[in-house]
């Protein structure tokens, strides 16, 4: 049995604040996954989880307090900032619950029997059932929307799973706290506490990927970490499903019509969005191809302004503000590199944000710049200079997937986007193939809780297609299975012949239920 602390640290001061728990050993990961294990079939009722997604909704609302003081003590990532992400959360969990009322997530398909058919039909029904266990990892950078109640936790609750999280090193109170809020809520909605779990510890993650009542796994955290858990789930006697979100550079198109237009604006845009957060959002715009002419120039004016009056910040932990220092460091000393702003320590315990340029030259063969296309956490962003646009597409072919992929476009451009083989037309198709998530004449920082909303991208954006945003997130948790020939009484409520009250498609024939959704 582990014995290792687990403690709160103040980023603020790198001190420590309290022990919150003890790291987990292999036998207190498997009797959580077991306990979780045992219970799924407490889920069932897609009214109970409904139910729970919104009692959990409403207790985290009514502990909001609490949960920002304790999240803001460990991130510093202030009162404003966590009370909104504390409403997305909220917002998010009750969205699901709608999710699980609709019913269109089980994709229910009915396809009766046809014997004049060459050859005839059987009896066919479809739908979509839970996985079973999800080993949820939660993120550093939304101690709340992306960790122990966050969207993988929301997602596979609506799915039918329980969760057994993992918690991030860097705000293990926080995730005791709404760990414990999660458990009270399906106590009060009549299911065992045991669907939601919580782990501590880097060998309880290790172990929590490997464990066979593992059924699958959410991640959201580095290439590293998360490539390794990847490996891991790959590498099982059984091999599961892990939908990790790596990282991400998130390029910035800039045509040269767009600079000459308003490239001041564009570079305050940039400035405001690349120190959002410190720096420290999974959809940062951390790459930028930017004219070589006057309109680069005013782009880089003003995105020097916007960069030079912000101020010194903290970062979650002080291992990632060393990652940080060391990382534009090493960029910013590269042949040809300039640092308008310069990045890097703004203190014992913060970081100074800043941008670097090159020329995008540099960049469109493999060499020593390639660090340069490579995700930095932090306060800075790198502009490459194009001299011509057909630079552009050399360094596009050159980049790794991502989340999100940004074109600015002058207002002619836009208007004849349409035209066929218009330059813009062109540009969106490049980045297209990049992303999950494509923008024109917009930032990528903030994610909408949107039924349309993709969070995920080519590889390593994420090791899967699916999104972790969004009502089709609750996809990753399920598997199809078809019953032929089943008596009905044998049936899930959702495929007999009274229907369920869920959208099904009968005979190829959609059907809603009676009252219309809205």
């Amino acid at each position: 049995m582990s014995t290792a602390p687990v403690w709160s640290v103040d980023p603020r001061t790198g001190k420590p604040r309290e022990q919150v728990a003890s790291e987990a050993g292999e036998r207190e990961v498997d009797e959580a996954v077991r306990a979780a294990w045992a219970v799924r079939g407490a889920l069932a009722d897609r009214g109970v989880r409904a139910a729970l997604l919104r009692t959990a909704a409403e207790l985290l609302d009514e502990a909001a307090e609490h949960v920002v003081e304790a999240a803001d003590a460990e991130t510093a990532l202030g009162p404003v900032r966590l009370t909104g992400e504390l409403a997305r959360t909220t917002a998010q969990l009750r969205a699901f619950a709608d999710v699980v009322d609709e019913g269109a997530f089980l994709d229910v398909r009915i396809d009766h029997a046809d014997p004049d058919r060459t050859p005839p039909w059987p009896d066919l029904r479809r739908m979509k059932v839970p996985l079973g266990v999800v080993a949820v990892y939660s993120a550093s950078n939304f101690p709340l929307a992306f960790s122990v109640p966050g969207g993988d936790t929301a997602s596979a609750l609506a799915a039918g799973c329980p969760v057994v999280v993992k918690a991030h090193p860097a705000h293990p109170a926080t995730s005791e706290l709404c760990a414990s809020l999660l458990r009270r809520a399906a106590v009060r909605v009549g299911l065992p506490q045991e669907v939601v779990a919580l782990v501590h510890g880097f060998d309880a993650g290790v172990a929590l990927v490997r464990h066979p009542l593992v059924s699958a796994a959410g991640f959201t955290g580095s290439v590293r970490g998360g490539r390794a858990l990847f490996d891991a789930a790959a590498a099982r006697p059984v091999p599961i499903p892990f939908h990790g979100e790596l990282g991400s550079l998130n390029p910035v198109v800039v045509t040269e019509a767009a600079a000459e237009e308003r490239g001041e604006e564009i570079g305050a845009g940039l400035g405001a969005s690349m120190t959002l957060g410190v720096g420290q959002f999974c959809t940062k715009p951390g790459f930028v191809l930017a004219p070589a002419g006057a309109g680069g120039d005013a782009l880089v004016k003003a995105l020097t302004a916007v960069v030079s009056d912000s101020e010194a910040g903290v970062m979650l932990d002080h291992r990632m503000r060393d990652a940080f220092v060391a990382g534009v460091a090493e960029r910013a000393g590269l042949d040809g590199v300039g640092a308008p702003v310069t990045p890097g320590s703004g203190g014992e315990h913060t970081v100074s944000a800043g941008f670097l340029t090159v020329p995008a030259a540099a960049l469109a063969s493999s060499g020593p710049h390639d660090v340069l296309l490579e995700e930095c956490f932090g306060p800075v962003t790198v502009v490459a200079r194009y001299e011509d646009p057909s630079e552009i597409g050399a360094v596009l072919s050159r980049l790794p997937g991502n989340l999100t992929a940004t074109l600015q476009l002058s207002v002619g451009e836009a208007a004849g986007a349409g035209a066929e083989g218009s330059a813009a037309a062109l540009l969106l198709a490049e980045l297209t193939g990049l992303a999950g998530r494509v923008l024109v004449d917009g930032w990528p920082t903030g994610v909408a809780v949107a039924p349309a909303q993709h969070h995920g991208g080519p590889y390593p954006a994420t090791t899967s297609t699916s999104t972790s945003v969004g009502a089709t997130a609750v996809e990753r948790w399920l598997r199809p299975v078809t019953y032929q020939g089943t008596p009905e009484a044998l049936l899930p409520e959702e495929l007999r012949d009274g229907g369920g009250g869920v959208v099904r498609r009968v005979d190829g024939r959609l059907e809603c239920p009676s009252p219309p959704l809205p």
